[in-house]
């Protein structure tokens, strides 16, 4: 049995935000909206370690990510497990660090224990890149920029051809943290 998050590959994207860490962390943790930079998706959990974790949809029938707290410590790290509900990728574990810098607050974002030869991870790296690119937008200016409008209208309008997977009746609660390196 191996551990959780451990060997093979890891996603690491780090980016500056200029505001406080404060700023950065309460866009991040937002339990209260839409996370514009997660494309539009709400957070939905306690953040509290060992609890569940789900990014829904704004109408909640959907479930994009699904995972299970591993360790808060506000407003510096927000680490979980996850699984992409629209892929048949292994859990992997992602972790949200925070550090204030010169000129704002470096985020970094590790996204680890992907086993060799996982396909499309090319895809998976490229979206924390626009994940981060957007944070910095949103915490920056308070909005997206059109082009992401345009994305998130598209993904709004194509909601219902989505997986069946995604949907939140079929999207199990996910397992716990040292299960999870299990399934």
């Amino acid at each position: 049995m191996r551990t959780l998050a451990e060997p093979g590959t890891e996603l690491v994207h780090s980016i500056v935000i200029a505001a406080p860490i404060e700023e950065v962390w309460a866009e991040m943790t937002r339990l209260d909206g839409k996370q514009r930079a997660m494309m539009d998706a709400v957070l939905d959990s306690t953040l509290e370690s060992g609890a569940p974790l789900y990014y829904r949809s704004p109408d909640g029938k959907r479930v994009f990510v699904v995972g299970r707290v591993v360790e808060v410590d506000p407003p510096r790290l927000l680490s979980h497990t996850q699984r992409l509900t629209m892929r048949d990728d292994p859990w992997t574990v992602v972790s949200w660090q925070l550090e204030a810098v010169d000129g704002g607050t470096r985020v970094t974002v590790r996204n680890s224990g992907w086993p060799e030869g996982v396909k499309r991870l090319d895809k998976v790296d490229s979206t924390w890149k626009g994940i981060l690119a957007a944070l910095k937008q949103v915490v920056e200016t308070g909005d997206v920029g059109s082009g992401l409008k345009v994305q998130y209208a598209f993904m709004r309008a194509f909601m219902r051809a989505m997986p069946a997977s995604t949907k939140t009746g079929n999207v199990p609660e996910p397992p716990g943290i040292g299960q999870a390196a299990e399934t």
